[in-house]
């Protein structure tokens, strides 16, 4: 019997991406107090890379306790260089905030960490973590204020206030690292290990 995939993720670009690579799955999620979390993660001094795995872990494991299957959790953070020591980013908490976020990516990389976390019975049993680097050109405010007028409430849906898949791209000169990853969801390692499990065909 093949086990059954669960994306333990509200994420409409997770999904899609999951479905448009023909992964049979279903969605369920369960509320988690991410910012709690969160903060008592950094108050420990905790890395991005850790708060960004415990997120995903904490998505996966709450769905995974009493859902059989392969239960996928994700979760990204956004970090850039401010004063000499790495900042994270939370998603922007409105239009304003994303304009002032934008002003700082302006001119200046990023990075993205993503960590994907596979639970089984209530346990992990697989993880990964990927980070992928954001060159973004220099922004105009007219240019921001037209890409925010465009976009609308989906500024406030991503932690670097940009679909990298639809308009955002035009904010960048290059990237490094995976499509998949910088979109949330690092997928090509988590089909070998969904083929390893048997969830797929080899």
């Amino acid at each position: 019997m093949t086990l059954p995939i669960i994306l333990a993720s509200g994420s409409a670009i997770r999904h899609q991406i999951l479905t448009d690579a023909d992964v049979p799955h279903s969605v369920r999620t369960k509320t988690i107090d991410e910012d709690a979390l969160k903060s008592g993660l950094l108050a420990e001094g905790h890395s991005p890379r850790n708060v960004a795995d415990a997120l995903a872990e904490a998505k996966s494991l709450a769905v995974s306790r009493n859902t059989p299957g392969l239960v996928i959790g994700a979760d990204q953070v956004m970090v850039m260089a401010e004063n000499g020591t790495e900042q994270m980013f939370d998603k922007p908490r409105d239009r304003d905030d994303a304009r002032e976020r934008l002003r700082a990516m302006s001119g200046r990389e990023h990075q993205l960490i993503g960590a994907t976390v596979v639970s089984e019975d209530g346990r992990p049993v697989w993880r990964n973590l990927a980070t992928t680097r954001l060159y973004v050109r220099e922004l105009s405010d007219a240019f921001i204020e037209d890409y925010l007028n465009a976009e609308g409430d989906l500024v406030t849906q991503s932690v670097g206030a940009y679909r990298f898949e639809g308009r955002g791209a035009q904010l960048f000169t290059r990237v490094e690292g995976d499509f998949f990853a910088i979109l949330g969801l690092d997928l090509l390692p988590l089909l070998d290990y969904l083929r390893l499990r048997g969830a797929m065909p080899a």
